[in-house]
């Protein structure tokens, strides 16, 4: 295949859509306004500590991860793993509730756990069984409800919904009524019951920085720090106002510059995307997440068995994560690293303090044999566009990647789902429809 292909955007879809087009014979140059790349997927370093810009996991179950990274790939990314399931925490009490069939460390603890019934841990291997035997095509395809729906129609308590559920993909899909598409309940859980969830030894950002590698080893042009004004199609239309041709496409950076090019592959934020796409199937309702990052004084280890700490008591905050358990390169050697998930809108005009109070309430609580008075607060990652919104029935009018006229396509999780496997696989289907054009 030849011709000159632009990417507008350098998050994980771009990534992939500009590495494939260039793996096809393209000649490839991608834009990037951020001075990295990566998109929402980054990672910052603070007095030595690595904090991912939000609480964020990599499942290495998701098809797409090996497919774009490959299995030495993944091998690349050093991924420190999380022990399956979680820990469920209420003042003075703390109780395991893992996944036997892949840590039987956890199988005693998980079966005295009276936080939930033997019939709801059952039926979760009923339900793992189910998800696992499904064709991958049947996933995002037929009728829809939420998340609560679908379990009250399993026959799932409601004490084991709001324990465990509520809190659990609280943190997933950031939405503790669990009013998202069920949907996103199957397609995850599934892929729980396939992989494992965790993090790479350098930060989340290690994911992103390995695409861009595969994309330069392709022969990508990464343009960073360049923002793009506009894309118009031959005949000089911007494309909203765009004639319908097919005969190239001009993109105009903020500087005025421009490049002439064959085909365009939009892979910026869904607002940017509509704004230059024109296509109004673009979600641009976000859901808002507040991570804190908390480090113990020096000395103080902080030991869950690898596990996330569920708040099943309250919801602020949703849950308290071990980072440096897990991922000890996330801080410094004698420190330990705890994030902390806050949802909903309000938390994202509540005082530092407040946040590193409820944080520091809830370890009390649940710890009462530690001291949490040294908690001390590294940063707060407040993201008002952390996802974008999921209810029942979204999916089925998203935008498709050829929905631009012209020789225009989208790539980005909002076309597929508001995840890493959506984005990775956005930017393969969005190759896929640029490359007719070239």
């Amino acid at each position: 295949m030849n011709g000159d292909a632009t990417v507008v955007g350098g998050g994980l879809a771009g990534l992939v859509a500009a590495t494939r087009l260039a793996e096809s014979g393209a000649d490839v140059t991608l834009y990037e306004r951020r001075p990295e790349v990566g998109g929402r997927v980054r990672t910052e370093t603070v007095d030595g500590f690595t904090l991912d810009r939000g609480f964020q996991v990599l499942f290495s179950g998701y098809p797409a991860v090996e497919r774009e990274l490959g299995a030495d790939g993944l091998d690349d990314l050093d991924l420190r793993t999380f022990a399956p399931g979680a820990t469920i925490c209420r003042p003075g009490s703390r109780s395991t509730l893992g996944d036997p069939l892949r840590d039987p460390r956890a199988a005693l603890p998980s079966l005295l756990n009276d936080e939930v019934s033997l019939s709801d841990k059952l039926r979760t291997l009923a339900l793992r069984y189910d998800l696992a035997n499904r064709d991958a095509d049947e996933f995002f395809a037929g009728p829809d409800a939420s998340i609560r729906e679908y379990l009250r129609d399993w026959g799932f308590a409601e004490d084991y919904v709001e324990n465990f559920v509520e809190p659990f993909y609280g943190g997933i899909t950031l939405d503790r009524t669990l009013s998202t598409s069920k949907h996103v309940f199957e397609y995850t859980f599934r892929a729980m019951g396939r992989g494992s969830i965790g993090v790479p030894a350098a930060g989340m950002a290690a994911l992103p920085a390995a695409l861009a590698d595969r994309a330069r080893e392709a022969g990508v042009t990464i343009e960073t720090g360049e923002d793009v004004e506009s894309v118009r199609i031959a005949g000089g239309g911007r494309i909203p106002f765009r004639s319908g041709s097919a005969d190239g496409a001009t993109v105009e950076l903020a500087d005025g510059a421009t490049r002439e090019t064959d085909a365009v592959v939009v892979a910026a934020s869904p607002p940017e995307a509509r704004r230059l796409t024109g296509v109004e199937s673009v979600p641009t309702e976000g859901v808002p997440n507040v991570t804190g990052w908390y480090a113990l004084p020096a000395g103080e280890s902080f030991e869950t068995g690898d596990r996330i700490l569920l708040n099943a008591a309250s919801e602020s905050p949703n849950a308290v994560v071990p980072m440096s358990e897990v991922a000890p390169e996330y801080a410094p050697d004698g420190r330990a690293l705890l994030a902390a998930t806050f949802l909903g809108e309000d938390a994202l005009d509540r005082p530092d303090e407040d946040l590193r109070d409820d944080v520091r309430d809830a370890l009390d609580a649940w710890f009462p044999e530690r001291d949490f008075s040294g908690l001390e607060t590294l940063d707060i990652h407040r993201i008002r566009f952390a996802q974008f919104a999921q209810p029942p029935g979204v999916h089925a009018d998203l935008p498709d990647p050829d929905d631009p006229e012209g020789p225009v396509a989208l790539a980005g999780d909002y076309t597929e789902w508001s995840s890493i496997q959506g984005a990775l696989e956005s930017g393969r289907k969005a190759a896929d429809a640029a490359a007719e054009y070239l």
